[in-house]
């Protein structure tokens, strides 16, 4: 019961700041995790010390979520041979609802599944979809709460400074 209402008080924090999305420069250590993916394998941010890495934490049933991810895929596809990895972190308490949207809305990045939200709170998502770019050195240099149109352009903007330091 109280899951639900956090679902239900998070997806209306996510359309509120959606539509007034918020982003921020940071530069800290972002905390490490291993989680198991959407392939069957764990996977451990450290491991990915070295790439730029955008952590984009988001739920099947965030709106803003399902219009970022093909945009994500394509950022994806076009920059992940200068080392540029993502980490989409799923927080649906049910792995099978991240899987059908995944169905429906296929990514060629792995998927990650945080159904207790542990890292979630490591990281203090408050809305979805959450986006942090990650340096090659580890650090959290850049937050984004909530998607609207356009923050794509930022993402690139700043793949492409990380990639170059």
């Amino acid at each position: 019961m109280q899951r639900a209402f956090l679902r239900m008080f998070t997806a209306a924090l996510s359309l509120l700041i959606a539509t007034s999305a918020l982003a921020g420069e940071m530069n800290e250590p972002a905390p490490d995790f291993t989680l198991k993916s959407n392939q069957g394998e764990n996977l451990r941010l450290e491991d990915y010390r070295g790439q730029v890495v955008m952590l984009n934490f988001w739920a099947s049933w965030c709106g803003p979520c399902r219009q970022e991810m093909p945009l994500i895929d394509d950022i994806y596809s076009k920059y992940k041979d200068l080392g540029f990895a993502v980490l989409a972190v799923n927080v649906d308490e049910d792995s099978t609802d991240a899987n059908r949207f995944l169905e429906a809305v296929p990514v060629s990045y792995p998927v990650l599944y945080d159904n207790d939200s542990k890292v979630s709170e490591r990281y203090n998502v408050e809305a979805m979809p959450t986006t942090v770019m990650i340096d090659r050195d580890g650090n959290a240099r850049f937050l984004h709460h909530g998607y609207l149109p356009g923050y794509e352009d930022d993402y690139v903007t700043q793949i492409k400074q990380l990639v170059r330091e």
